[in-house]
């Protein structure tokens, strides 16, 4: 069973939601950012705007 999702401390270049996430699936940070980037130029006004309510849903871990 995996743990609370949290933004990370340690890995963080915007906010820490890339790196949280890569902590929760045990990836590597790298991938989720390269996903995220990708889908910012596929889907433009969404992906932005997922990350900004993520960086605002999403707790910074303990």
């Amino acid at each position: 069973m995996r743990g609370r999702l949290f933004r990370s401390k340690n890995d963080v270049k915007i906010c820490g939601v890339c790196g949280g996430l890569a902590e929760y699936f045990n990836i590597d940070p790298t991938i989720i950012r390269l996903l995220w980037a990708f889908l910012c130029l596929v889907f433009c006004p969404a992906a932005p705007a997922a990350y900004i309510i993520a960086a605002i849903i999403i707790p910074v871990e303990p």
